[in-house]
């Protein structure tokens, strides 16, 4: 059998989280998106969902991905500062959508975030990045 070293338990460890991370920003902007009615019934599943999962597994990236940039060398690359904007990015309409559901398991009307467009392709060209390393 072949030892794992560390950068690659560290490396699956990100890729997890992050997986764990988009998947809830996803799913918070369908909850968004849909009807009122819908989103009343599911806002505080989802609410939950946010807290034992989608923002731990944030915190997951941001920890993982730090090590393996550091461990690697990597903050003066180009590529690298390109995925850290979009990851901030995708981090405040996480946010911007966690005070959303918040508001609306509070029975507040809530208007639908346009921000959530940016979800899927600031996802796609985080992949592209981190994958290429152009």
């Amino acid at each position: 059998m072949i030892p794992i070293d560390a950068y690659t338990w560290l490396k699956a460890l990100h890729v997890a989280c992050a997986l764990l991370f988009v998947g809830g920003v996803v799913a918070s902007s369908l909850v968004l998106v849909a009807g009122r009615e819908a989103r009343a019934r599911v806002a505080p599943v989802q609410r939950r969902w946010d807290r034992l999962i989608t923002v731990p597994a944030m915190l997951g990236v941001w920890a993982f991905g730090i090590s393996l940039a550091t461990s690697g060398g990597w903050f003066t690359y180009g590529w690298l500062q390109a995925k850290l904007v979009l990851v901030v990015l995708l981090s405040a309409v996480h946010g911007l959508q966690s005070g959303q559901i918040r508001r609306l398991t509070a029975a507040t009307d809530v208007k639908p975030l346009r921000a959530a467009a940016l979800v899927i392709p600031s996802v796609i060209a985080i992949a592209i990045l981190a994958v290429l390393k152009p």
